[in-house]
């Protein structure tokens, strides 16, 4: 009893003025949609460095377009072969592509639409040959790479090698390459593009790229502007 009562008069305890611990969570990285398609072109890369020696190719061109929007187009990926020109676009989407050659959009999973591809690789083939000149019987092999993300509900003419214009996961777009360079060369039907030729081309390309960093932010925002609804 005499402890009770003796306990009613102790100073009661501070509370603590230390602030409290929390459990730190740790959360994972995120990654900018710019860096992973840094990822995708490199991996492109990696794919173009497994074509003939006697191919060349470019990559990220940036050249003046008169008839765009922009007033500039836009390569991803150039291919000079002897057997022809493969203008390449690369598409960062997830999902199920939906669309045929004549049709203006395209859909991503029902969800969201985009510009034909081929009609946009058409205005960058176009480009080119503004900077090249045009050349009798030289052959321009339109290409789309997607990632291994989507799958395909496409015209299916657009994955014969046949064809001039080609869909294609971004894994095997080395293979489809050089599948059509072979077909081409046993066909005989090109115009052949000797080495001389090829550096030419390349030359010139070259020296229509556009750097200027200012410029291309540019050109990035108008296109950003575009997709826009």
């Amino acid at each position: 009893m005499l402890e009770k009562i003796l306990s009613l008069f102790k100073p009661k305890p501070k509370p603590s003025t230390e602030p409290r611990k929390t459990k730190k969570t740790q959360t994972r990285p995120k990654i900018e949609s710019t860096r992973i398609g840094e990822l995708g072109e490199h991996k492109i890369n990696i794919q173009l460095d497994q074509l003939p020696k006697d191919c060349r190719y470019l990559s990220d061109l940036l050249v003046s377009n008169p008839k765009s929007r922009s007033g500039y187009s836009q390569i991803d990926h150039l291919v000079i072969s002897p057997y022809g020109l493969f203008v390449i676009e690369t598409k960062n989407y997830n999902g199920e592509i939906k669309g045929g050659r004549s049709d203006k959009q395209w859909s991503v999973s029902n969800r969201f639409k985009m510009y034909n591809p081929f009609m946009q690789n058409y205005g960058h083939i176009k480009a080119i040959e503004r900077h090249i000149g045009q050349r009798d019987g030289l052959r321009y092999i339109s290409m789309i790479s997607f990632t291994m993300r989507c799958r395909f509900s496409v015209d299916p003419d657009l994955r014969k090698i046949q064809s001039d214009e080609l869909i294609v996961y971004d894994v095997e777009l080395s293979e489809f390459i050089q599948r059509k360079i072979n077909m081409l060369k046993m066909s005989g039907d090109y115009v052949q593009l000797t080495g001389e030729d090829i550096q030419q081309i390349y030359q010139k390309l070259s020296a229509a790229n556009i750097t200027d960093p200012a410029i291309r932010a540019a050109h990035a925002d108008k296109v950003k502007e575009r997709k826009t609804p």
